[in-house]
């Protein structure tokens, strides 16, 4: 299995320069953004096998983003991570059909690893 590329797009700073450290401990390679625009940006350039995006991020929302990854990038798979319950919203359940995985904040290093590793694993 070739080493998984993961982009992590959150506007926590602190969280994902902190998430790209542990994952490539872990043997990935990964790269972070701290907004949408910037995530976009980095998955023309570049490529990913998993996006890990928040939900809440000012600007181009996280919802925004995926929209437009699953338009343009249909086989990169997504991971939402999010430190707001989904509750029983229908719009955002309909929205949330093509993410491969959700990640409740705050969540484990471990626990990440092991998502993306099942969504990699879903696509063999």
């Amino acid at each position: 299995m070739k080493t998984p590329k993961i982009l992590l797009i959150d506007d926590e700073e602190e969280l994902v320069t902190t998430l790209v450290e542990r994952l490539e401990i872990r043997g990935m390679e990964a790269e972070a953004v701290t907004n949408g625009h910037e995530g976009l940006e980095r998955m023309h350039h570049g490529e990913f096998d998993v996006v890990v995006a928040d939900l809440k991020m000012p600007g181009l929302s996280g919802l925004e983003t995926i929209d437009i990854l699953r338009e343009k990038y249909p086989q990169v798979k997504i991971i939402l991570i999010t430190g707001h319950g989904r509750g029983s919203d229908e719009e955002l359940d309909q929205k949330l059909e093509g993410v491969d995985n959700i990640l409740m904040k705050p969540f484990d290093i471990n626990t990440l690893v092991e998502k993306i590793r099942e969504v990699l694993k879903n696509e063999e």
